[in-house]
């Protein structure tokens, strides 16, 4: 029997929603705790109008705290659709 394929319902063919669903809200709590973190540092340069130093600075720390957010979702992307490939899906788990 061929593997089957990730996303896809084997009787009909069309896209497994319930699939899709469980792979996606792990990556939406990923992402918004990613969010909610950089939120702090640009919430505090908002707050700190006056001084422009200090505004600068946590504007950059928290462009740097999504850059390294956009890193860490890119790495779990992968690896989960390596995991995917290699035939380990959401509801097994």
């Amino acid at each position: 029997m061929p593997p089957s394929i990730p996303f896809i319902d084997r009787d009909t063919g069309t896209l497994d929603t319930t699939e899709i669903i469980l792979e996606a809200i792990p990556l939406a709590k990923l992402v918004g705790g990613i969010v909610a973190v950089a939120l702090v540092p640009f919430a505090m340069a908002f707050l700190l109008r006056g001084s422009v130093l200090l505004g600068a600075l946590f504007s950059a720390l928290g462009q740097f705290v999504l850059a390294v957010g956009a890193g860490i979702v890119l790495i779990y992307a992968i690896v989960r659709a390596l995991q995917l490939a290699d035939g380990e899906y959401a509801a097994d788990r």
